[in-house]
């Protein structure tokens, strides 16, 4: 199987990840399943199929304890300020981007690159992100932190799927031309 770095989160349709203090609680569904797609996206089969989950400090101070199996995963945080492995976390404050693509060429699963947005756009930047998972929250916020930063480089996709459920589409895209 090929390993790849999959950008998987929940961002508003005006572009936010979190509000400005870096919380969650906006996010969810509109309680409506009218607009149900009769294929769902398997979150659960997704993580499974991941063994390591890239993410900024500020995602990482701000949702770690709230994910889901995460002892069973190795997490790499990507930190300004170095700092001692904690269990299955290591900070990594060098170039992140060229750690995790030497990751990519060992045996494994594939990366989940959580977030943040800065963190996001370098693996953008770099031409990094294989795949990208992105839900479409009913919420505009208006104000928060943005997941795509200005000046990315244009990056030409591929709708591979798409599911509904609660309101929230889930977009599944690949790179073209890979």
């Amino acid at each position: 199987m090929a390993r790849d770095i999959i950008l998987n989160l929940a961002i508003s349709p005006d572009g936010f990840i979190c509000d400005e203090d870096g919380g969650f609680a906006w996010i969810g569904g509109q309680g409506d399943s009218r607009a149900d797609t009769a294929e769902q996206f398997d979150f659960d089969a997704f993580l499974a199929s991941c063994d390591t989950i890239v993410m900024g400090r500020k995602a990482y101070e701000d949702c770690f304890t709230s994910l889901p199996e995460a002892a069973e995963k190795r997490f790499l945080v990507a930190s300004r300020t170095p700092r001692a492995p904690e269990g299955n976390v290591v900070f990594l404050s060098a170039d992140v981007v060229s750690e995790v693509l030497a990751l990519k060429d060992r045996p494994g699963k594939h990366i989940w690159l959580f977030g943040g947005g800065e963190l996001a756009s370098d693996f953008i930047r770099t031409d990094a992100v294989d795949r990208y998972i992105v839900g479409i929250l009913p919420v505009i916020r208006g104000r928060g932190r943005r997941l795509f930063q200005e000046g990315l480089p244009p990056v030409e996709l591929h709708l591979d799927r798409c599911t509904v459920s609660d309101g929230i589409p889930i977009l599944e895209y690949s790179r073209r031309g890979r």
